[in-house]
């Protein structure tokens, strides 16, 4: 199979869905063809509720969305062939992701901007709204906790990165400026381009590496303290003023970035040498079966719990007009679902164009089966990143860039994306918490009205949970379960969703389907987590997964007692 073709279909495809099928979403399902006052509008404090233009909260909400997801989901999901990985990513976007990112944000839309979490009280009961709160809470601990390290991580690995990555916070800044002056955000977004794609020359050219020194032995701890204090700020500084630049900027090196691949598989053309399928791994009792953890390993991409959070958490609060939420929700998950498949292409294609190993150059399969030899050496976060940036830089490298430059080129952009998700979370969490405070006529009790307050806690919390262990490695105690707590999230998304399209007398089936096969998946796979954990005597995950099991058994049977009592549709403000 040649990856162009391969490429050429996934790309035509998602146009057509798009067009067909999110558009029959929003007419059939969502639109009343009324216009809805926004909640940026309603609540604007110039803060978190700042109304935008949809190309800017397109880039925002993409690079939120997006992170390190769709690159080292696909990485790692095409160790059982890239077939499945190709399939479920193609088609779980369109039927699935995207049903799930546009709609909850609509929904949260006609809702106050209300976090999904908060919408559960909402159409269930007030007590649900806690119980979906703790999970989220739960998950976006974790998610901060770690990419605290994973930047860190990365930083040590990839010292040319730091000049780039840092750099364009004061350019973001510069460019949210202009926006503000009412300057064209397109010529100057440009300009910003320009100059971070000159501050990567600089990084790999004309500057020595960036590092800091150790604390406590590692210098990884030092980088995640040095981004903690970043993410307090970045999450609460008025989001026009640097995350929403910011965001601008990675959207536009999104593009550049599959502009630059694209290229390379025009050029190269490479054959793909992975194998469709690959037995070795289905006949490997090294490698785990394959179902249900492809559906869990690749979430970002195909669908994912965490865009829930960030469309009712940040982007809804920015949206201008209520149209804005197909092609921000939808259109957003069927991009990240293509960058998802140009990973798989640069590792079942690119990675057999040379992979360097001790010494010794492997081409075709041999570079495929060399490195996913066994999971322990595809699954650490080196091996994932190491396959699509070598393979990206083969393909970068077949129309003249140089491999290192290429390398750095999809390194700051791995980087900045990651950074992305860090500071974005960080918001996202505080916003939630916040909601946790509440009274009943909707205001935030002190001291958590502050944002200041409320961010404190949260960045203070992941910041003990991160420290707890050496190297700043404190969150992978918790890591063993985010992939299915991710997916759990979803599948609750999509029950408001159904919810609401029953109480709306529409057909739910298009989220119903999605919902139950995605639970099914996710319960499946926190039980075999659960059955290894207590394996393994670990007592702290044994608690924890048995208690998310518990409060998933009551937040459906709490929403079918509302079906059945008829009562659904005076809980939901629907405008």
């Amino acid at each position: 199979m040649n990856s162009l073709v391969l490429a050429l279909l996934a790309f035509v495809g998602y146009i057509i869905a798009y067009r067909l099928y999110g558009r029959y979403l929003w007419k059939k399902f969502f639109s009343t063809g009324k216009q809805q006052k926004m909640p940026s509008h309603e609540f604007n404090d110039g803060v978190d509720f700042v109304p935008s233009k949809k190309n800017i909260i397109f880039g925002h909400h993409f690079t939120t969305i997006a992170g390190l997801g769709p690159i080292v989901g696909p990485a790692i999901g095409i160790i059982w062939g890239w077939l499945p990985a190709f399939l479920w990513v193609f088609f779980g976007s369109i039927f699935m992701g995207g049903m799930h990112d546009f709609s909850t944000m609509f929904i949260s839309g006609r809702n106050r901007g209300k976090t999904i979490g908060d919408l559960t009280g909402d159409v269930i009961n007030p007590g649900t709204r806690y119980v979906f709160q703790f999970i989220m809470q739960l998950l976006l601990l974790i998610v901060l906790a770690v990419f605290a390290m994973i930047v860190g991580v990365l930083f040590v690995q990839y010292p040319e990165v730091v000049l780039p990555v840092w750099f364009q916070i004061p350019v973001a800044v510069w460019l949210g400026w202009k926006i503000r002056q009412g300057k064209s955000d397109l010529f100057y977004s440009i300009i910003a381009v320009i100059l971070l794609y000159l501050s990567v020359l600089a990084g790999v050219y004309w500057f020595p590496p960036i590092t800091v020194p150790p604390i406590m032995g590692s210098s990884v701890t030092t980088w995640a303290l040095i981004l903690y204090v970043y993410a307090f700020l970045a999450s609460t500084i008025p989001v026009q003023k640097l995350l929403q630049p910011r965001d601008y900027i990675n959207s536009h090196q999104l593009l550049v970035a599959i502009a630059l691949i694209l290229l390379g598989l025009f050029v190269a053309h490479p054959q793909v040498t992975a194998p469709a399928i690959n037995h070795d791994a289905f006949n490997s009792s090294d490698v785990p079966a394959m179902m249900p953890l492809l559906f869990i390993t690749i979430a970002c991409g195909a669908i994912s719990g965490f865009h829930s959070l960030a469309s009712t958490g940040t982007t809804i609060k920015q949206v201008d007009k209520e149209e804005d939420t197909l092609f921000i929700g939808y259109g957003g998950m069927l991009t990240e679902s293509f960058l998802a498949v140009l990973v798989i292409l640069a590792v079942a294609a690119g990675l057999g164009l040379g992979l360097v190993k001790d010494g010794q150059l492997f081409t075709g399969s041999d570079a495929f089966y060399h490195h996913y030899e066994s999971w322990a050496t595809a699954s650490g976060l080196a091996a994932k990143l190491e396959a699509f940036i070598v393979g990206s830089a083969n393909l970068l490298e077949s129309y003249g860039i140089p491999k290192d430059l290429g390398a750095a080129i999809i390194a700051v952009f791995i980087v900045s994306f990651a950074n992305t998700t860090l500071d974005s979370s960080a918001r996202i969490q505080r916003l939630s918490f916040q909601e946790i405070f509440k009274d009943k006529t909707g205001k935030v009790r002190k001291p958590f009205n502050n944002r200041y307050a409320a961010t404190t806690v949260v960045v203070v919390v992941a910041m003990v949970l991160t420290f707890l262990q050496p190297g700043a490695t404190g969150a992978l105690m918790l890591w063993p379960l985010f992939g299915a707590l991710n997916q759990l999230v979803a599948a609750l998304a999509l029950g408001v969703v159904v919810l609401y399209l029953i109480m709306k007398k529409r057909n739910f089936l298009l989220a119903l389907i999605p919902m139950i096969f995605v639970l099914v998946m996710t319960v499946w796979a926190m039980i075999d987590n659960l059955l290894a954990f207590i394996d393994d005597r670990n007592y702290t995950l044994i608690v924890i997964s048995l208690l998310i099991l518990i409060l998933t058994v009551w937040l459906l049977i709490s929403g079918l007692k509302v079906l059945s009592s008829q009562k659904l549709k005076t809980r939901l403000n629907v405008g």
